[in-house]
């Protein structure tokens, strides 16, 4: 129980260590911009389709489970403003940087470990890249601005979703369900909301590298390193979350 405490505590020292890094490098030259912009291709562009998919069924079911008790206290009225705000404070932030944890965090973890196991990137240090720069610096630049975008698209999307679950059982015109939501939001939701996905997407790749990067020989530590990615990466994406909702309650 100790030792394994031990090791918790080791390696948070060890990826604390390893994010450090990360804010050296990312302003040493040279600058990977065409290795950056295919990771926002792969993790952005390619992440729409599952990210869209979720985003409106979040809309439709969060509609859908929340209408009959709010008909019931005849506030019927309130479900646009009440899906919107669930949906862009919490819900969709929250699932869809599960989503990217799952695809993104794996992804870069068992990459990274294959190339570790591999020694391709002992190759790149002997034919002098700089590894860190052109395999971490640039996948977690590129999380750390796809997956706010992501959320962004998967906000737009759930209230869709939310429309069409409103005319399901209603008729509806879209200008007035899309002027409910717009007066029910302020800017104090839109901000904090925003800035945690920043976070997100930055531990989702930092993780993601950090595992890949410290693989073990044998191609067992490869999916190993892609699983401790998903798994850590949630588990961060819950305790970010906690501390923001904190802290907006004290300062908002």
């Amino acid at each position: 129980m100790i030792l394994s405490i031990k090791n918790i505590f080791a390696e948070i020292g060890e990826t604390a260590l390893f994010a450090k890094k990360f804010f050296k490098e990312v302003f040493v030259p040279p600058y990977e911009t065409k290795e950056f912009l295919k990771q926002c291709y792969i993790i952005g562009y390619k992440s729409l389709p599952l990210v869209a998919i979720t985003g409106f069924i979040m809309g439709l079911v969060l509609t859908l489970q929340s209408r009959p008790t709010l008909v019931k206290f005849g506030a019927e009225s309130w479900l646009p403003g009440m899906v919107a705000l669930s949906l862009i404070r919490e819900i969709a932030p929250v699932i869809t940087a599960l989503i990217c944890a799952g695809k993104i965090s794996s992804g870069i973890g068992a990459e990274l470990g294959s190339m570790k196991v591999t020694e391709q990137i002992d190759a790149m240090e002997v034919s002098a890249i700089n590894p860190y720069n052109y395999l971490v610096v640039t996948r977690v630049l590129a999380c750390t601005l796809m997956v706010p975008v992501l959320v962004f698209f998967a906000d737009a999307i759930g209230i869709i979703g939310g429309y069409v679950g409103i005319n399901i059982h209603g008729d509806v015109n879209f200008y007035r369900y899309l002027t409910q939501i717009i007066q029910s939001l302020e800017y104090l939701d839109l901000l904090p909301a925003t800035l945690k996905t920043f976070f997100f997407g930055f531990f989702i790749g930092m993780i993601g590298c950090f595992k890949g990067f410290n693989a073990l020989n044998g191609t067992e530590s490869v999916g190993r390193a892609a699983n401790s990615a998903v798994v850590t990466a949630s588990l961060s994406i819950f305790i970010i979350d906690m501390v923001a909702v904190q802290i907006t309650d004290l300062f908002f």
